[in-house]
């Protein structure tokens, strides 16, 4: 199976913080493909520079390290997630589900509003 992470999980990851056990057992594990979309670090880099968040160092060697894949966004991607219904108003968040669903992932989240979509979840 594979994995994206959606924000939250991955700076809970990375901050060894707030994760639940279960979450953290299969992003450890190493038969797990983990992934981060694109819209992840384009979502962490907007909230840097505005002020709503500090990491620390580049994003990209953290996720190298960690031994995490990218996702890029693909033009099925965005069409998808132009087309889904307004359960969840946040454009990233929407890329989430829509590669989740056009990729088969399972999507690693806390987020309640995600329960409203046709998408694998695994709560975190």
């Amino acid at each position: 199976m594979t994995l994206l992470l959606d924000t939250h999980a991955l700076l809970w990851w990375l901050d060894d913080t707030n994760l639940a056990s279960a979450a953290r057992v299969r992003i450890a594990d190493p038969d797990e493909i983990v992934l981060v979309s694109a819209v992840t670090l384009w979502e962490v880099a907007i909230k840097c520079a505005v002020g709503k968040l500090e990491v620390d160092g580049p994003m990209i060697g953290q996720l190298t390290d960690n031994g995490f894949g990218p996702l890029p966004i693909s033009w099925e991607h965005a069409e998808r997630a132009g087309a889904l219904p307004p359960h969840h108003r946040d454009p990233f968040d929407r890329m989430l589900v829509a590669q989740a669903q056009a990729e088969s992932l399972t999507l690693v989240t806390r987020d309640p509003a995600f329960d409203a979509y046709e998408v694998k979840l695994l709560r975190c």
